[in-house]
Order: C-alpha cells, then sequence, then structure tokens
C-alpha cells in the first residue's frame, strides 16, 4: 500500500472529496483526524456536522428519484448535516473500499458499511475518491450483504461506472466479505468501542466551501 506525502495530526480536521468521473466534486465530509500514517487515515464524523451534498437539479434526493433518473438528472451541490449515525472512517490509501463504523446518538455500535470506490490519492486538505456505486454492509452476527446492486447495473448502463471499474469494485467487495466471513480485522471488533475526544468539537468545512 503506498505512502502518502500528506500526513495530518490527530485533531486535524481534512475534507474528504468524492469526485465524480468528470473530475467535479459531488461531496464534501470534513472529518476530525483520529490517526494518521500516510497509508491509512482514521477520520470521525459526527452526526450533525456540516457537509456539502448533492441533489438532483430538480431539488429532489436520489431516493425521492426513480432508479432510471438517478444517474441521468444533473446533480448540484447542497449545504447539507451529516445525519442518523455518527461515522468513524478507514481510509487505506490506493485501496477500492473504505470501511465506516456506524454508531447511534447514544454512542452504541451498530454495524459496518464498507463504501467501495475508485481512490485517487491525497492533497493537502483530504482524500479523495470516487464513489463506487455498490456497497457492502456487514452487520454483528449476520454476515454480510450487498448494497446498492440496482444503482450500480444502473451506473453502469449510463456510463457512471465502466465495465472494468464495476468488475474491480465487485472483486473489492468479494475481498471485504471474506475478510467479514473469518472475523478478520476490520470485523473482528476492533473500534467497536470507539469514543472521541471528548474536548473535539464538530468538524468544520472551510468556510470557502460552506
Amino acid at each position: 500500500m503506498p505512502e502518502s506525502d500528506h500526513l495530518w495530526e490527530p485533531g486535524e480536521t481534512v475534507v474528504e472529496r468524492f469526485l465524480r468521473p468528470d473530475g467535479s466534486i459531488g461531496q464534501h465530509h470534513p472529518l476530525r483526524v483520529v490517526s494518521d500514517d500516510g497509508r491509512v487515515l482514521f477520520g470521525w464524523l459526527p452526526m450533525g456536522t456540516p457537509i456539502v451534498g448533492s441533489r438532483l437539479a430538480d431539488g429532489r434526493t436520489m431516493r425521492e428519484a426513480r432508479l432510471e433518473e438517478r444517474f441521468r438528472v444533473p446533480r448540484v451541490p447542497v449545504a447539507d448535516t451529516w445525519h442518523g449515525t455518527s461515522t468513524l472512517r478507514m481510509i487505506p490509501e490506493g485501496q477500492w473500499s473504505s470501511v465506516w463504523w456506524f454508531f447511534a446518538p447514544d454512542g452504541a455500535f451498530l454495524e459496518w458499511y464498507v463504501n467501495l470506490e475508485i481512490p485517487l490519492g491525497r492533497t493537502a486538505s483530504g482524500p479523495d475518491r470516487i464513489d463506487g456505486v455498490l456497497d457492502v454492509v456487514v452487520t454483528p452476527g449476520a454476515g454480510w450483504r450487498w448494497d446498492d446492486e440496482d444503482e450500480a447495473e444502473e451506473a453502469l448502463a449510463v456510463g457512471r461506472l465502466t465495465a472494468e471499474q464495476l468488475d474491480r469494485v465487485r472483486a473489492e467487495g468479494e475481498r471485504i466479505g471474506a475478510l467479514a466471513d473469518a472475523g478478520a480485522f476490520p470485523f473482528d471488533g476492533t473500534h467497536t468501542d470507539f469514543r472521541p475526544d471528548p474536548a473535539w468539537s464538530a468538524p468544520q468545512l472551510p468556510v470557502a466551501l460552506r
């Protein structure tokens, strides 16, 4: 796994950018750095953190649109808030996935969400990725499953992903599934008791991105 020239200290804020294949920015997620060794970044995104999200240009969310519209209607950036869960993210350099530990509002660990992604390296402000659409969910005691398979096929149909990219994303999902089946790291209970530094406030987006 390659080591990056960009290193961040615990407590710093970085911005994870999700780019679209044309290079435009899809979303910005600010993360509080938990640890970083140049190879693997751990970042914290608590519930209620302001983010830059995206909607369809007509104002609908992705889930409000029919499947066949989700990758055909243009999208626009919108001010939004990370809601539902707090997440600890493990983002390895050069790897086609990041692992998100989901925590309930009371701090209880819920499950792992594995965002399958195309890695684009780091900038001085944070890691850049392209969302691979297809994802994996790992639930304690219940194994793993694919998520958003229908969206992945639609993304392929409209050229949002190439066949080669989707094959690589699926292979990464299978690798992750094998780790989950074996109860191996990161699905061995590591970090399921994670608590952020109580002195940390929610990470903030740079003023230019708000």
